[in-house]
């Protein structure tokens, strides 16, 4: 029995639908996760064929439950995860179960923030960075660094702009170390970079890059940096466009990557593109659904079908601007009931309408990615249009809180 097993999933988005793409593929899908509620919510995933508990932190275990799949008949043709910290792990674990092409090495150096800063140390499209420890006497440090403010600060496992701060002066500076210093043995300081901020999702296919999408990204701040909307550009001047590539290119040459996914953040600073970050896999959330609306291509079939060795189909069949408008509440309470999205999904141009929590569940204003409360998806021919028409369509979604 043809298999391909994933480590970990969201309840929707790109990891979701990857499982989904598997499926339609002709695999028999398994479902490694750590989330007890995924096995309580059984029936909510068709598409996954077999679902197991697995302490995701305890290799032995997880090798063990492999190991049981063969047993069964099952012929492990992939080990893949679409969910940040678990795609260098599936990757590893791909080399010993079955035939693998990813980049490993360039995998972990993608996954964690300080590797990535370190390789990349004096290329031009990195910006100034610093390394805590909580070794070094806090004070020097700080007189150190100040000459550098603003600075953003991070863990270097942080996804999601969970457990990102930003520091205008000193004082800030103190605080978000001492905070980030309860959880982390080191915290990373990055240079606050003003500009522009574009995503760029990416495949590596045996060493040429292919530029899937380039993303305009909205950010709003609340308490941590939040991105609002994205917007995807068909349409891009080819010069902007070469200078990407170049850049990106250039970056992953750095990390020696042959095959894999990967998506950049970026920003354009002075005329300079600066790397903010990188990750080796699409973006989570709408991403996946972004590109398939706007140019027909279904990103994680295709790098399942790369993964497993075979050409991805990358031809765009469709050219149409698409934007992502992401909802969220403005004070924490239980949610009582949303109204609103049966109306706006017949609204002209609306492609999609997603919203996350459910009844009973506890809402707020987000800290992090995941606490956005949805998203509209509408397309038009012109890049305007579809931003109008999902900002439209989300003012007449209403979400009723019991404040708490």
């Amino acid at each position: 029995m043809r298999t391909i097993v994933f480590i970990e999933s969201n309840k929707s988005g790109s990891s979701r639908e990857a499982i989904k793409a598997a499926e339609r593929l002709g695999y028999f899908t398994v479902l490694f996760t750590n989330k007890q509620k995924f096995i309580q919510q059984r029936t909510e995933f068709p598409e996954v064929h077999q679902m197991i508990l697995v302490d995701l932190s305890n290799y032995d275990e997880i090798i063990k439950s492999l190991n049981n799949l063969q047993k069964q008949g099952k012929q492990i043709e992939g080990i893949f995860s679409f969910v940040h910290s678990y795609v260098h792990l599936a990757a590893t674990l791909s080399e010993k179960f079955c035939t693998s092409v990813v980049s490993t090495d360039a995998i972990l150096k993608m996954e964690n923030k300080v590797l990535t800063r370190e390789l990349l140390k004096g290329h031009p499209n990195s910006p100034y960075y610093a390394l805590y420890t909580p070794d070094y006497p806090l004070e020097y440090f700080i007189n150190q660094a100040k000459d550098y403010l603003p600075l953003i600060l991070k863990s270097p496992a942080s996804a999601g702009s969970k457990d990102v701060l930003l520091a205008n002066n000193e004082s800030q500076l103190r605080v978000a170390i001492q905070e980030l210093r309860k959880k982390n043995e080191q915290i990373l300081l990055e240079e606050y970079l003003n500009g522009p901020q574009f995503l760029v999702e990416v495949l590596v296919h045996k060493g040429k890059v292919h530029i899937i999408a380039i993303v305009e990204q909205q950010i709003t701040f609340f308490r941590r940096f939040i991105v609002t909307g994205y917007c995807l550009l068909p349409n891009l001047n080819q010069r902007f466009y070469d200078s990407i590539y170049e850049t990106v290119s250039s970056i992953l040459k750095a990390f020696q990557m042959k095959n894999g996914a990967c998506h950049l953040e970026m920003r354009l600073v002075n005329g300079v593109w600066k790397l903010i970050e990188i990750n080796p896999r699409i973006s989570g959330g709408a991403m996946n659904r972004i590109i398939e609306i706007g140019y027909g291509i279904n990103l994680v079939e295709e790098t399942i079908q790369l993964m497993l060795g075979n050409e991805p189909r990358l031809t765009k069949k469709l050219r149409k601007y698409v934007y992502a408008h992401y909802l969220t509440v403005e004070t924490r309470g239980k949610l009582i009931k949303v109204t609103g999205k049966e109306l706006v999904s017949e609204l002209p141009g609306v492609e999609e309408v997603y919203i996350k929590p459910r009844k009973g569940q506890i809402v707020r204003p987000p800290i992090s990615m995941g606490d956005r409360c949805g998203y509209i998806l509408a397309s038009s021919d012109y890049k305007m249009e579809a931003k109008r028409m999902a900002i439209k369509a989300a003012s007449n979604i209403r979400f009723y809180l019991d404040p708490l």
